[in-house]
């Protein structure tokens, strides 16, 4: 088990409903299309696959997908939307666990590998990715920039989200590189805003690449988004994509 912090029932029934723009077509054409384009003919591994957002159209599209996935509640909204034959899903954490086969795409997205909370857990989820990619696959990770540009001396909170259904901040520990997510979110019911936190070890785009050194990956390429927008000193996300020599 990591220091990663499980997904309650509660959460994972509300995922779906919170996350629904990011499950849109207009957000979820780019990202398919660039995985698929990585997996060719293979099949691919998602490390913290979570309810399907992503898995379950990339599967329908014609690539075989796995899932590990830390919670079982949120195994178990993605089992409503495919069978285990359809998408087979271990519970277990992305640094240690192990499937059967080889893959030509590992691919964990959204900020995901922040939930491990040390950096010697992100290095074995490198080295778990290495593990079960075949030569050539590639191991492909979405993750923001740490805006650390907004902190002024003294001031260790930036907010993300400002709107009547959500308000949200992060939290920094400079020292231990831990971001703590507050958010308050808006009940449609009642009126009334539900507090929420998560902590994240977050991590530079530098100490991903020797990370993946570690585990005997090379940076092929990486980009803003999943466009492929150049990547520049002002792109608030990567997507970063590494190989495992021939």
């Amino acid at each position: 088990m990591t220091s990663s912090e499980l997904w309650t029932r509660a959460t994972a029934e509300r995922y779906d409903a919170e996350e629904a723009e990011m499950s849109s077509a207009a957000v979820l054409g780019p990202v398919l299309a660039f995985l698929a384009d990585l997996a060719g003919d293979g099949r691919a591994l998602e490390f913290a696959i979570g309810t399907g957002r992503v898995g379950v159209p990339l599967r329908e599209r014609g690539v075989p997908v796995v899932g590990i996935e830390l919670s079982a509640h949120m195994a178990a909204v993605l089992r409503r939307k495919a069978d285990e034959d359809t998408l087979p899903v271990t519970v277990g954490d992305m640094a240690t666990t192990v499937v059967p086969g080889g893959f030509t795409l590992v691919y964990l997205v959204y900020n995901t590998i922040t939930n491990l909370l040390t950096q010697d857990e992100q290095v074995e989820c490198f080295r778990n990715a290495a593990r079960h990619l075949e030569p050539g696959g590639r191991f492909v990770i979405e993750l923001g920039v740490p805006p650390l540009r907004f902190l002024p001396p003294g001031q260790v909170a930036v907010p993300f989200a400002l709107s009547e259904q959500h308000l949200g901040f992060d939290t920094f520990d400079l020292v231990e590189q831990i971001l703590v997510s507050h958010h308050f979110t808006r009940d449609s019911a009642d009126g009334r805003y539900r507090r929420g936190s998560s902590r994240h070890r977050y991590a530079w785009p530098a100490e991903l690449d020797l990370m993946a050194r570690i585990a005997g990956l090379e940076l092929e390429r990486r980009v803003a988004d999943w466009d492929g927008a150049p990547f520049t000193q002002n792109s608030t996300k990567h997507i970063s994509v590494w190989r495992k020599p021939v």
